[in-house]
């Protein structure tokens, strides 16, 4: 079962932009895309609020996940949101096992 997680890091001042430009020029976005068990790890800007980064953060499993937390990325990512002064917000869900496809396929326009 897959897990997705949305952290929102919230900050002043653009510090949640500067995060988000030093991990992808650190290489810390490129290592953790590499982990076993990553699916995504992409962040975005919610269009009326320029001081939250959104990260859409998805693994394999449980196991991957906790993989990743106990990994030497973790310590650079707390330090980065340290350096920058970030809080969080977390949303987590977990993949539907369920044959949605046919369902939903009516209201996806491809």
């Amino acid at each position: 079962m897959a897990i997705t997680i949305n952290i929102y890091y919230h900050g002043i001042n653009g510090n949640a932009a500067k995060f988000a430009e030093e991990m992808l020029s650190s290489g810390i976005v490129h290592h953790i895309r590499q982990q076993n068990g990553n699916l995504r790890y992409d962040y975005f800007f919610p269009i009326n609020d320029t001081e939250t980064l959104l990260l859409i953060d998805s693994w394999e499993n449980q196991d991957a996940l906790n993989a990743h937390h106990h990994s030497p990325m973790m310590a650079k990512i707390i330090a980065l949101r340290e350096k920058y002064d970030l809080h969080m917000t977390v949303e987590r869900y977990t993949s539907d096992e369920t044959d949605s496809a046919q369902s939903d396929a009516a209201f996806i326009r491809k």
